[in-house]
């Protein structure tokens, strides 16, 4: 019944079937995953009589390493990710090497989760694009024993590739002073997410720190442009400030959206200016004055870094990439009207 004439037509359902397992059980099996004795044996058994073999993917991942790169992100729908993923594989198809993407759709056990399948499924190393590092991440790298570098956070334990957000912060603050502007809000993100809720808004506060007799306020909301654009119409009700540096661009667009349905004039009654770089922001109008980060370069760096770990050389526990504040017209000079 089970003759070598039927090898073709053989899948993992029809093992399971025939073993009377679930066909994620066979999986595990296929993959070097723990099952019991007796169901291993029952497996094997089926798989001599039927002559099944699994496809190439498959071998490859029973091999003790793989040519494949696991990436996971917090979500696909970004800018800022899906540069760093073109660059990442452009990269590693240089080198012969796949990616393999994990989306935790900024889900924290579903990332923890992704770590231990992508570690399942024999990947070579992991590039993490992460928002937040807990203990139970070190502990799912410890558990696993997979090489990992983070991108776009920095953890002491773990290598890190990292854009400029303190510095970067501080160079718009220092931009937005010198053009006058004394009562500023800030618009960022939860703290819990170290580069862009901590590091931009510490950069900032640093540079008004440096100047008098300004009046600042501090604010938080999502990543949703739209609960930017509520968030917005309440700082501008409340405040009323003369610019709000938002901490994405995206917060920077949603802000620009509440400022029109106020009917002010940008720059003139508000200025605004973002963090990233997203082509859009050259675009619209008054265009966005903004910290452009090179994600595309980023993703190469971090791709080059991981592949370096996997081969067993050294790299450098941080590394930044680069950043350039990019200027345009969503800034009033306000010093220009007392000249």
């Amino acid at each position: 019944m089970f003759g070598h004439g039927d090898e073709r037509m053989t899948t993992i359902t029809d093992i399971a079937k025939m073993a009377g397992v679930a066909k994620s059980t066979v999986s595990r099996y296929l993959n070097g995953g723990s099952v019991s004795y007796e169901t291993k044996k029952k497996i094997e058994n089926i798989i001599s009589k039927t002559g099944y073999t699994p496809n190439a993917f498959a071998q490859s991942l029973k091999a003790k390493k793989t040519n494949i790169i696991g990436v996971i992100v917090p979500r696909l729908d970004s800018y800022a990710t899906s540069r760093t993923l073109i660059g990442i594989d452009e990269k590693l198809k240089e080198r012969n090497y796949q990616m393999l993407v994990s989306n935790s759709n900024q889900n924290l056990e579903r990332e923890l989760e992704n770590i231990y399948t992508l570690a399942k499924q024999k990947v070579a190393a992991i590039i993490l694009l992460a928002v937040q590092i807990t203990d139970a991440h070190i502990e799912a790298f410890n558990n696993t024993q997979i090489q990992v570098i983070l991108v776009g956070q920095q953890h002491k334990d773990l290598h890190s590739l990292i854009h400029h957000d303190y510095k970067s912060a501080y160079d718009i603050g220092k931009y937005i002073l010198e053009k006058g502007h004394k009562r500023i809000a800030f618009l960022g993100v939860t703290e819990k997410d170290i580069a862009v809720g901590k590091q931009r808004k510490e950069g900032l506060k640093q540079a008004i720190a440096e100047e008098k007799d300004c009046e600042v306020k501090y604010y938080e909301t999502s990543f949703s442009m739209m609960e930017a654009l509520k968030k917005a119409k309440i700082i501008i009700e409340d405040f009323n400030p003369s610019i709000i540096v938002c901490a994405t661009d995206n917060i920077a667009l949603g802000t620009l959206k509440a400022a029109y349905s106020k009917k002010l004039q940008i720059p003139k009654q508000l200025s605004i200016t973002g963090f990233g770089g997203y082509e859009v922001t050259g675009v619209i109008h008054p265009g966005l004055t903004t910290v452009k980060y090179y994600y595309k370069e980023a993703g190469k760096m971090a791709a080059g870094l991981i592949l370096r770990l996997v081969n067993g050389e050294s790299v450098e526990k941080i590394t930044f990439s680069n950043y350039e504040l990019i200027e345009r017209q969503s800034v009033d000079n306000l010093l220009a009207y007392k000249l």
